[in-house]
């Protein structure tokens, strides 16, 4: 089946390190490997997809089982009364049948076919469902440790302006200050402590959500050792853009899915073909068990089936099995595209969060300049308290604010890994 894309263009930008199958180890993180580990064994919706695949594998089996005869045995005894047919009153029978469906026109064949493909797809998604696991944990991980910082920076924030209080109280005893400026700086102690109750709630739903992800509780307690947000390592190698189709679970599972929807309609075309089964029967009679195995008879019969008229009910379902198969067709390229979306938009994310945390870095070292000119003055007597003010407030902003752009530039990079990530071992396997 050909891709429904003509013209394939190469993505705009290509990094240099070569992603590992396992991508999360790019960052270089032992509790996030650990994390993710574990993840892999106990996650309760990745052990459910697995499931999923097994039940398909089972009816790839099923399935198969039709290219084989079907055979069958059978006992009955009875006792007549009254005895009119047999002396000893006793009816007793045992059988043996067999049926077998000759494939003249590959029906079962195709059928066998579209079952093993959809199981493939389970088997894509399964991966695919890895995949996307693992990103989350990465994910929640990384944004529970900037919350995690973000609340240590409030909680020195709220001591800084405890003892900025003080010191504005006692410039107040002596008349150098107005009492506004007090209140001013007591309303922003409040709204850091109010910062500090939400980044606070934050950590708690992110620990939640991080041990629901591991298949545990969460009331639990995950203990992580203490770690800064990590150094992001170099843009990862984007490579072509077959290479991606080749390599993305999700888009080898709408293929398996396309191929599956062809095989359905040529067994759906076959079976407008004749049809021959064969059969036999053996069986042995007696009125009794003494002379049981001294009767006995047998048959072999076949049997010619075609079709003639069904009120266009086989055509019909041809036609329906087409047309699932031009939209598992349609749906691969859609699939496709947006993965090609996710991997440009990925690319553009990481340069230009970059450029904006640089930028927020810049700011908050004029800020920080700022700051500490006003205060200078302030003590000097030749600013208002309200510049300083004002100064302090941006300078606390802007530090909250690069950890959170910190954070958001290594949720992008965790998307840009996932865009262009592809199948790896989680340690199952169909003995599991």
């Amino acid at each position: 089946m050909a891709l429904p894309i003509e013209d394939i263009q190469e993505f705009s930008y290509a990094g240099e390190v070569v992603l590992e199958d396992r991508w999360w180890t790019a960052f270089e993180d032992e509790n996030l490997n650990r994390l993710i580990d574990s993840a892999l064994a106990s996650n309760f919706d990745l052990a459910a997809t697995w499931q999923s695949f097994l039940a398909a594998k089972a009816t790839v089996t099923r399935e198969t089982s039709d290219k084989w005869p079907q055979m069958e045995a059978s006992a009955q005894t009875a006792r007549n009364f009254p005895e009119p047919d047999f002396a000893g009153g006793e009816n007793t029978q045992l059988g043996l049948s067999a049926n077998y469906e000759v494939d003249l026109w590959g029906r079962v064949k195709t059928a066998v076919q579209a079952e093993k493909f959809r199981a493939e797809a389970s088997l894509y998604d399964y991966r695919a469902a890895a995949i996307s696991i693992s990103a989350e944990i990465a994910t929640t991980y990384y944004r529970l440790l900037a919350a995690k910082k973000q609340l240590r920076i409030t909680e020195n924030q709220i001591t800084t302006n405890e003892d900025i209080i003080k010191l504005i109280r006692s410039r107040f005893v002596g008349g150098q200050i107005r009492a506004v400026d007090i209140l001013r700086q007591a309303q922003l102690l409040e709204s850091t402590k109010e910062q500090h109750l939400l980044i606070g709630s934050n950590v708690r739903l992110l620990e939640h959500q991080l041990a629901v992800l591991l298949g545990r509780q969460p009331q639990e307690t995950i203990a992580l050792e203490k770690k800064d947000l990590p150094a992001l390592p170099e843009p990862p190698q984007a490579g072509l853009p077959l290479e991606l189709i080749r390599r993305r679970p999700d888009i080898q599972q709408s293929y398996a899915l396309l191929l599956a929807a062809d095989r359905d309609m040529a067994s759906a075309v076959r079976t407008k073909y004749p049809s021959l089964s064969l059969s036999t029967r053996g069986q042995l009679r007696s009125n009794n068990f003494d002379n049981l195995f001294d009767n006995w008879a047998y048959s072999l019969t076949g049997s010619l089936l075609t079709p003639l008229f069904y009120g266009r009910q086989l055509n019909a379902e041809v036609d329906r099995t087409e047309a699932l198969k031009n939209q598992r067709l349609y749906e691969y390229g859609q699939v496709t595209l947006t993965a090609f979306q996710e991997v440009e938009d990925g690319l553009v994310q990481d340069r230009m969060q970059q450029r904006r945390l640089e930028n927020i870095e810049r700011q908050l070292e004029l800020a920080t300049k700022s700051n500490k000119q006003l205060r200078i003055e302030f003590l000097n007597g030749f600013s208002p308290y309200l510049d300083v003010l004002l100064g302090l407030d941006q300078e606390q902003q802007l530090r909250r604010d690069q950890v959170a752009a910190q954070a958001q530039r290594i949720a992008i990079r965790i998307g840009l890994y996932r865009a262009l990530a592809g199948g790896f071992d989680t340690g199952r396997t169909l003995e599991n």
